[in-house]
């Protein structure tokens, strides 16, 4: 399973999240302790926010804790809002196309989980995009696809509903297929202005992630970074909407 953090605040250096904290998100790709696969070595990728009105972005296929021009990136780059992954294939190849966040206008959006059975409903999902969207596809994962479908569904009109609908749309094509893996989600999107966070699995069992608020500062993560009671668990079948020092719970 991959690993992730998201940052939104008074704006810091990037390392001071994805290198300084003991458990940081570079010491997460070498040894992540809440997920199933603890070395996340299938590339990195990190998206930020600034004062234009698309993010930048860097992504990489090296393992996140060999790479220079990481940790010179994240040296000099401040932002106010940001995310930053390391993954580990489910399946697909590793290049950049796959690696995360993934963005599309003023939209930034990661993942870590699966579509289970993927390639039993792959077709069929992409099957769902219009055309404008399925040619926005640069690669071959299903967290991309999932990106897009939101999208699809009215994503910039209505986030929640737009992710209820499309976790509940996966999940019905994959019981008609009689896919008995689950579908496991944990994802982080924004508009660059607020967060979605988002903690879901079909076998009650979803990916970890937890918060740690201090005023309008918001980290979210797959794994504490540090040990403090300050990092709360977010429930399980839940999105949280973050908007400036306000975090609504919503039901899926």
């Amino acid at each position: 399973m991959c690993r992730w953090l998201a940052y939104q605040g008074e704006s810091i250096y990037l390392d001071e999240l994805v290198y300084e904290p003991e458990h940081s998100l570079v010491h997460q790709s070498l040894e992540a302790r809440k997920a199933v696969t603890r070395v996340n070595a299938d590339g990195f990728g990190l998206g930020w926010y600034t004062e234009r009105d698309t993010p930048g972005q860097f992504h990489e296929v090296l393992p996140a804790w060999g790479d220079e021009n990481l940790r010179s990136l994240t040296h000099h780059i401040r932002s106010h809002r940001f995310m930053a992954h390391v993954r580990s294939s489910t399946g697909t190849q590793v290049s950049r196309s796959n690696c995360h966040p993934f963005i599309s206008e003023n939209w930034m959006f990661l993942h870590n989980g699966q579509i289970g059975g993927f390639e039993q409903v792959k077709f069929e999902l992409e099957r769902q995009l219009c055309e404008s969207l399925f040619l926005k596809r640069m690669g071959t994962t299903d967290s991309e696809l999932i990106f897009l479908l939101m999208l699809q569904n009215g994503l910039k009109q209505n986030p929640v509903e737009a992710i209820r609908n499309t976790l509940s749309m996966i999940c019905n094509l994959m019981a008609d297929k009689h896919i008995e893996e689950p579908l496991k989600a944990s994802i982080c999107i924004s508009d660059g202005n607020q967060f979605w966070a988002v903690r879901y699995s079909s076998d009650q069992e979803a990916p970890t992630v937890f918060i740690k608020q201090d005023g309008a500062n918001i980290v979210l993560a797959s794994e504490p970074l540090e040990k403090s009671p300050e990092w709360k668990k977010v429930s399980p079948q839940s999105i949280l909407n973050i908007y400036s020092d306000k975090v609504e719970s919503y039901a899926i």
